[in-house]
């Protein structure tokens, strides 16, 4: 979340099976979400060569995530620092590219914790991203972890395992979790969730209790923050501006990381929320991604450069 001159360690992927499996279920916010086509749907249907890239595993592991059977949540508290507008593109990124075509997840906006300060409002950038798989914590908490509880409850059942990138705090963590433990009391979230977190600030922002609470009854990982390079995760922080238009290859992706854009820059520093340096001269922060880097594999990602080179030509 929000960068600090002290070392900071952070929380965050798509594919068109799981579609079909829960957008009837899955999504029921109080606000209207039209049927979206994703850039993960999008690469369903556009068969790209990825030479340079990590080649398409024979089994069904990505990096730690199963394809066959797991479930990945991108949760992001979007209060106050609009990194998290730039940070849910660079999920959608990440979930376009068609090694993750049969990768089952699941989105979740507003997942804040005790911070004060304003909400940045992106519903648009969340149905391009996601179409109908995210849930509006912000709009209806209550709504949101009965729906997210639902499929991560059949994903349990079905031997499933849960991986959470918390782009965010870890109070909307807390409840799923309590909630999961009175569905399914003989499933051990210690060994069947995983949670991972990179941001310092993140977990002094959460809820005192909830964060212990995550901590006790998950498996919890706390990694390096991805604002900065050599440290052992990517770093995706840049106050240079980044040429979107020539690294990007896929249309829809630029349309989406322009949706970003213009969101982020809207709201940056405006009616007293977090001002992002980075962004207000015109580079990049999605340093949360660096949490879906570590699920799916991509930790040896050096910098923005590697990104974009690995998930977006």
């Amino acid at each position: 979340m929000r960068f600090s001159n002290a070392l900071v360690v952070l929380s965050l992927c798509f594919g068109g099976i799981w579609l079909t499996a829960c957008s009837g279920a899955a999504h029921k916010n109080t606000a209207s979400h039209p049927t979206a086509t994703t850039p993960a749907q999008s690469s369903a249907s556009t068969s790209q060569t990825h030479s340079s890239r990590q080649t398409t595993q024979a089994t069904t592991q990505l990096g730690q995530f199963n394809t066959a059977k797991d479930l990945y949540l991108a949760q992001f508290d979007s209060k106050t620092d609009v990194d998290d507008i730039h940070a849910i593109a660079g999920v959608a990124t990440v979930l376009s590219d068609k090694r993750f075509a049969k990768v089952r997840y699941h989105a979740v906006a507003g997942a804040y914790g005790i911070q004060g300060g304003l909400y940045v409002p992106a519903n648009e950038l969340f149905d391009a991203a996601f179409g109908k798989n995210w849930s509006d914590a912000h709009a209806n908490f209550n709504q949101a972890l009965t729906d997210v509880s639902q499929l991560v409850s059949d994903t349990l059942l079905k031997g499933g395992d849960i991986w959470i990138a918390e782009a965010g705090q870890s109070d909307f963590s807390a409840a799923l979790i309590k909630n999961v433990k009175k569905r399914l009391p003989n499933i051990n979230t210690n060994k069947r969730i995983h949670i991972v977190q990179h941001s310092t600030w993140n977990e002094e922002n959460a809820a005192p209790a909830k964060l212990r609470y995550v901590k006790q009854y998950s498996d919890y990982h706390k990694i390096a923050d991805g604002n900065a390079t050599g440290n052992g995760t990517p770093g995706l922080r840049t106050e240079q501006p980044v040429n979107l238009k020539n690294i990007i290859k896929q249309n829809n992706l630029k349309v989406l990381w322009s949706t970003a854009l213009d969101i982020a820059n809207q709201y940056n520093g405006k009616d007293e929320r977090y001002h992002n340096g980075a962004i207000a001269k015109g580079g990049l922060d999605f340093s949360d991604v660096v949490e879906t880097c570590w699920i799916f594999g991509f930790n040896h990602l050096e910098n923005i450069d590697d990104f974009f080179n690995e998930f977006a030509q």
